[in-house]
Formats: structure tokens, sequence, C-alpha cells
């Protein structure tokens, strides 16, 4: 049986490292980005920069009449497809930069699949509202970050460039080798391009999910998975794998939180 680098970190017990994992080295978080990006909305709204209902085309050079707002893109219900049109296999968003955004962006009205309502989980859409808010701030997407959510919460050891020596990715077929892992530093970084530490991801738990309420949130790339929740009464869990089934990540998390 195939081994699954593994790392867990509750807040009843002291962190559990098993499989490889080290709670100084940096991991993809996925869609985990998004609690992020999310909370960077909220906090700009709440500086008075933006509002969530600003339409899409008051930051960005999409065509009007849309009925595109923040808020639909940070809610998935901007009728976005989930992908952007054209991504490659193997590395699918390397290509994807913040030009081909704009090319996206300024036929917004034929990209949609549908009108703004119904839900449908949409990494574009949290492109879309990640050069949005950068457009809004006068900054980059990650500064913005640093400045409005992390640096407030006293968090470090997030970043989208982590050194390559302190990457911790999944080993590869051959013993003593690691896979690539996909290239997600362009413009799909506000949908799921961060990397983090397992100690700074628990470190967000309890800064977004314990003390927010938002009660889980998960994330996958190419070889990496994230589980993130909290109870109500405040206990949380975080189970970070390479390699294996996303789905099975998830089921760790809940089980962890069932158990406490």
């Amino acid at each position: 049986m195939r081994r699954i680098p593994t790392c867990v970190l509750t807040d009843a017990a002291p962190p559990r490292v098993s499989g490889g994992h080290a709670l100084d080295r940096f991991v993809q978080i996925g869609s985990l980005t998004k609690a992020l990006t999310g909370t960077l909305l909220a906090r700009l709204a709440e500086a008075g920069v933006v509002a969530p209902g600003d339409p899409v085309e008051r930051w960005l050079p999409a065509p009007p009449g849309t009925g595109i707002t923040l808020l639909h893109l940070a809610r998935h219900t901007s009728g976005l497809p989930r992908l952007p049109p054209g991504l490659g296999r193997r590395d699918p968003y390397a290509t994807f930069g913040h030009t081909e955004l704009e090319r996206l962006v300024r036929g917004l009205d034929t990209v949609a699949v549908r009108p703004p309502g119904d839900e449908e989980y949409s990494n574009l859409g949290y492109a879309v509202l990640g050069a949005a808010l950068a457009a809004a701030g006068g900054a980059a997407y990650e500064e913005l970050l640093e400045t409005y959510v992390l640096r407030p919460a006293g968090i470090t050891e997030v970043t989208a460039r982590p050194a390559a020596a302190r990457r911790l990715t999944a080993p590869g077929l051959l013993p003593g080798t690691r896979r690539g892992p996909w290239t997600m530093d362009g413009a799909i970084l506000p949908a799921g391009g961060l990397w983090a530490t397992p100690r700074a991801v628990a470190a967000l738990v309890v800064a977004l999910l314990v003390e927010r309420r938002l009660y889980w949130h998960n994330g996958a790339t190419r070889d990496a998975s994230v589980f993130a929740g909290a109870t109500a009464d405040g206990r949380w869990a975080v189970v970070h794998r390479l390699n294996g089934r996303a789905e099975d990540t998830d089921r760790a998390g809940i089980a962890l939180l069932r158990r406490a």
C-alpha cells in the first residue's frame, strides 16, 4: 500500500506529523486560498475601498450589463464556468496569465454560462475577483492580502512563491524524486495558488474559521489536498496530504471533528 504523506493538526493535542510532512515546509493549500480572497473582499469593504455590490465593470474592463458583482464572484453565483477555457492538461494554469484573464474579462458576457444567481463553483470567478480587488486597491493581490488579512492576524509563512528548498511536494515515481507542482502564481492565484506552512494554516483556521465561524473549507491541486474545519464551540482540525484523493482528505478531517 502506498503511504500518503500526511500532516494532522488539531486544538486538542500537540501537532502530529507523519510520512515526511514538516511544520516549517510550505505546502500548496489549493482552494483554501479562496477563504483568504473572500476575507480580503470583506476587509476592503470594511475599509471603504470596494462595496460587495460593485459591478465587475467598475474595476475591470468588462462589458457593462453583465449583472455580475463582486459578491456574486465570492459566492460562486456569477454564472461563470468552473474553469477558464483553453487550459492545458499537464500544468493547466501555467499559461493562464493576466493578459489571458483580461482577454476573458473583456468578453465576460460571452464567457458566462448563465445569468448571475444560481450557484456553480468557479475558479475563474475567483480569478476575476482577485483581479478586481487588486485594481480597486491599487496594489498586487499578494500585497493587499498581506496588508489587510495576514499582517493584522499576525500570520506569516503564506506566499505564492516559496523558496524551492522549503517547498514540500509529492514524492515522484522514482526513489528520491519529487513531482512538479502546478504553476498557480499567475492570474489563478486568488482562486487556489497560495502556499503555506501547516502551522500557518492552523493559525488561519483559528483566525478565519474559529473566530469568524466559517465552519469548513477545503482545497486541492495536482498532488496536494487540504481540509480545514471548526466546530461551533471552537474546536478545529487541519489535514494536509500529498498524493491520494481529495475526498479522503475531507473524510479524515470530518472524522477528526466528529471525534472532537
